[in-house]
C-alpha cells in the first residue's frame, strides 16, 4: 500500500478521535445529546480508520502516533476552543511527545509491516 494513504487514514482517525473527545467534552457527562451523538459517530469512524491502517502499519506504531498527535491535537483544541490553560512543563512535554512519534517515524524501521 502506498505510504501516504496509508498515513492520510491515520491521520483522519486521529482527527475523528479528537472531534469526539471535543464532542465528549461538550456532553457534558452525556447529559446534551447532540454533542453524545456526535461523539459515538467520531469515535466510530475514528476506530474504522484506525483499524484500515492497521493492516499496514504495526500496532504499536499506529497507537503511538495515535495517542500522541491525538494528546496534542486535543491540548490545543482545550487551549483554543474550551480556554484550557498550559503551563510551562506541560508544553514541554508535548514538546517530547511530538519528537518522540517524529524519531519513531523517522528512524524507525519497524513501522510498516
Amino acid at each position: 500500500m502506498n505510504l501516504p494513504v496509508v498515513y492520510s487514514v491515520l491521520v483522519l482517525a486521529i482527527v475523528f478521535e479528537v472531534l469526539g473527545t471535543s464532542a465528549m467534552q461538550a456532553a457534558q457527562h452525556f447529559t446534551r445529546l447532540g454533542p453524545t451523538v456526535v461523539m459515538i459517530v467520531c469515535y466510530a469512524v475514528a476506530f474504522y480508520f484506525l483499524s484500515w491502517s492497521l493492516r499496514y502499519v504495526s500496532v504499536g506504531v499506529a497507537y503511538a502516533i495515535w495517542s500522541g498527535l491525538g494528546i496534542v491535537l486535543i491540548s490545543l483544541v482545550g487551549l483554543f476552543v474550551f480556554g484550557q490553560k498550559l503551563d510551562v512543563p506541560a508544553i514541554i512535554g508535548l514538546g517530547l511527545i511530538v519528537a518522540g512519534v517524529m524519531v519513531l517515524n523517522l528512524f524507525s524501521k519497524s513501522s510498516f509491516h
